[in-house]
């Protein structure tokens, strides 16, 4: 039986990652890279096992990756805010250079190695030429967690021995969730807040249909590529509050925001952050985000590849989302 080995698997995408591999019908032994201290709470199947992993320790990562002679690695530990930002740099580019190296790829048995990046890697499709964001445009982050996942897909293609897939999704969303579940706290109070007067294109991707997808190319022959992630749709700002009032059933007065007045926010949280060692959700990068207008980007690839049709869009997939929230007391 061949073995897939996960990381970040205690956290939101990696957890549904770990089902999507135990549900396919591969015969896989399934591996889930987890820290000592990680919650295991969404990790409850017996068939998982364990791997417990420090990206820091080179000599013993080398040793246990040797030890257990995986198939395929997908890597999707990661950081997505940091109060320190040299510290996205060393988890998501030098932890992913020390797990590359630790693995033993001149075997025969290793196939496939799997990179979780980000549509950050690229930044927004405000300034790319054709309205959306290509393989074929300039990268341009608009903050250190994108500039630091670019640094880490740019090293990846240095090691020409790697059987590599990228993959850049844009943003992730359902069950588990907990950055736009902040959005639905708020919505339920009454409060339907958005920042600025500007109308937003943003694109969305259900988590269910990129663990699958990363089950399909996982077991494809494709490598050496690289791929955006999103459903089919182009959604404004305003449908979140339209969903969300819908599934809620609630009434919400909807507020916007001056972005002065947010960044000025982002500024303060930012100084709570350093100080307490805990960033925020909102600080003054997620408000580069908040700002940008288009986040449009290129899927084709993924339907030539991967003949790629996402079972949810925006709709369905929040209604899900916000029916498991309740279900879980969230909400």
């Amino acid at each position: 039986m061949k073995k897939i080995l996960i990381t970040g698997a205690s956290g939101f995408v990696g957890s549904f990652l770990v089902e999507a591999f135990l549900a396919a019908d591969a015969e896989l032994e399934v591996h889930a890279g987890v820290r000592k201290t990680s919650s295991r709470k969404f990790l409850t199947d017996p068939r998982i096992h364990f791997f417990e992993m420090d990206f820091s320790d080179k000599k013993k990562l080398e040793k246990d990756l040797g030890e257990q002679q995986f198939n395929y690695v997908i890597h999707n530990a990661g950081l997505l805010r940091a109060d320190q930002k040299e510290e996205l740099f060393l988890v998501n580019r030098d932890f992913t250079e020390n797990l590359i190296k630790a693995l033993p790829k001149k075997t025969k048995t290793f196939e496939k190695f799997i990179f979780m990046s980000s549509l950050a890697a690229y930044g927004p499709a405000d300034n790319m030429p054709d309205g959306l964001v290509k393989e074929s445009d300039t990268p341009q982050p608009i903050d250190t967690y994108g500039e630091s996942k670019l640094a880490a897909e740019s090293m990846i293609k240095t090691h020409q021995d790697l059987p590599y897939l990228i993959f850049r999704p844009t943003a992730v969303y359902g069950p588990r969730e907990k950055d736009i579940y902040t959005f639905f706290t708020i919505l339920k109070k009454g409060i339907e807040p958005y920042i600025g007067r500007k109308e937003q294109a943003l694109t969305f991707i259900y988590v269910k249909d990129l663990a699958d997808l990363i089950v399909k190319a996982t077991l494809s022959a494709q490598k050496q590529k690289s791929y955006f992630v999103a459903d089919e749709g182009v959604y404004s700002n305003y449908d979140l509050g339209k969903y969300g009032k819908e599934y809620l059933n609630k009434k919400a007065l909807k507020i916007k925001v001056p972005t002065t007045l947010v960044r000025g926010i982002g500024h303060l949280n930012e100084i709570i952050g350093r100080l307490t060692g805990k960033m925020p959700i909102l600080n003054l990068e997620k408000v580069k985000f908040l700002e940008s207008l288009n986040w449009k980007c290129d899927i084709r690839a993924l339907k030539t590849d991967f003949d790629f049709t996402p079972k949810y869009n925006l709709s369905t997939g929040l209604k899900e989302t916000i029916d498991w929230y309740r279900k879980e007391g969230w909400l």
